[in-house]
């Protein structure tokens, strides 16, 4: 998970599962998070597309495992946009 901070919200991220949430503080954020990963896997489960997604979004089953594509890097870069 990644946390951003854009004005006055944090928002926190995950490539693995493409998903994010804000808050308006840096824990509220994490909390809030947990809880929509929460979600998201128990709602896959109720869809009975739990696989599919996973797959989808370039997740391994490993011996009976799920496992998330690795993070290779994450870097942050300057980018100057003409105003």
């Amino acid at each position: 998970m990644s946390i951003l901070r854009e004005k006055n919200r944090y928002i926190a991220y995950t490539t693995a599962l493409d998903l994010s949430t804000s808050g308006r503080t840096y824990q509220e954020a994490k909390r809030r998070f947990g809880e929509a990963v929460n979600i998201f896997f128990e709602e896959l489960e109720k869809m009975g597309t739990l696989d599919e997604v996973l797959q989808n979004l370039g997740w391994r089953k490993m011996q009976k495992q799920w496992q998330p594509p690795v993070v290779v890097s994450h870097e942050s870069e300057i980018v100057r946009v003409p105003v």
